[in-house]
């Protein structure tokens, strides 16, 4: 009998040590990263060391579509949107545009970019972290598309980018205090890491870096806006629509 007890109070122990612990709420922030195939093929796996190099602990979910237009990306959202929110993200990253430049069926004009964007932002900011705040939306510029890049690409697409894409992404991120994170400046001033619309893995670590700087900053509470909670994390971050660019290391290429 008292075997039994010293059993049954053994097992008491271990419950009461280990159910608050499964209870408790994961440390680190939730990522979750949307766009075309330069986030699907690309820098999110670079982000959470990026992120762990400035003391972040992360779990990130990559949820690129490649070739996706806004267009398409917003018709993917209407099936998918509930199960990302499952993830509860603390950080929604949004990288969108260089298909929308296309001169196929693809194409999408500078107005229905800017509409299609918003409504996008629009579904990531009905989800609810673990604390039941709304997440932190971080909009991105679209990379620079090289001239001479061979259909569906066509003569204007690398101008539009720089005169349509990219200032209707900062008007957006301006417009809802979401953040604004500059892609396009360190691979415009490096050509050699963008053969094509898809940047060599190191341009890809920059971009990942360009984020990681960007959510650093947001976690420290730099900027300027609302505060979101986030469990864990300390007392506040702010928002606001602040341009991040992270300085280019030296090139090396990577094999």
């Amino acid at each position: 009998m008292m075997s039994f007890q010293r059993e049954i109070l053994g097992l008491l122990l271990v419950m009461a040590v280990f159910v608050p612990a499964c209870r408790r709420a994961p440390s680190g922030i939730i990522v979750s990263c949307a766009g075309d195939s330069l986030t699907e093929r690309g820098y999110p796996r670079y982000l959470r060391a990026a992120l762990g190099r400035r003391g972040v602990r992360a779990r990130v979910f990559n949820h690129g579509r490649s070739g996706n237009t806004t267009r398409e990306y917003l018709a993917y959202l209407d099936g998918a949107a509930g199960e990302i929110g499952k993830e509860r993200p603390d950080f929604v990253l949004i990288g969108l545009g260089t298909n929308d430049v296309r001169v196929d069926g693809d194409h999408v004009t500078g107005e229905e970019f800017a509409k299609n964007l918003r409504s996008i932002v629009a579904v990531f900011r009905e989800f609810r972290n673990r604390s039941g705040d709304r997440p932190e939306i971080l909009l991105a510029a679209a990379p620079p598309v090289p001239h001479g890049t061979p259909y569906p690409f066509g003569p204007g697409s690398a101008d539009r980018v720089t005169r349509e894409i990219n200032p209707a992404i900062r008007a957006v991120a301006e417009s809802l205090g979401a953040g604004f994170v500059d892609n396009y400046s360190p691979l415009a001033r490096a050509p050699e890491l963008l053969p094509e619309v898809h940047p060599l893995p190191e341009g890809y670590r920059i971009m990942a870096e360009n984020w990681a700087a960007a959510i650093a900053s947001r976690l420290e509470g730099r900027g300027r806006g609302a505060a979101l909670h986030l469990p864990g994390l300390g007392d506040k971050i702010q928002s606001s629509p602040t341009i991040f660019s992270v300085r280019q290391k030296p090139w090396r290429k990577i094999s």
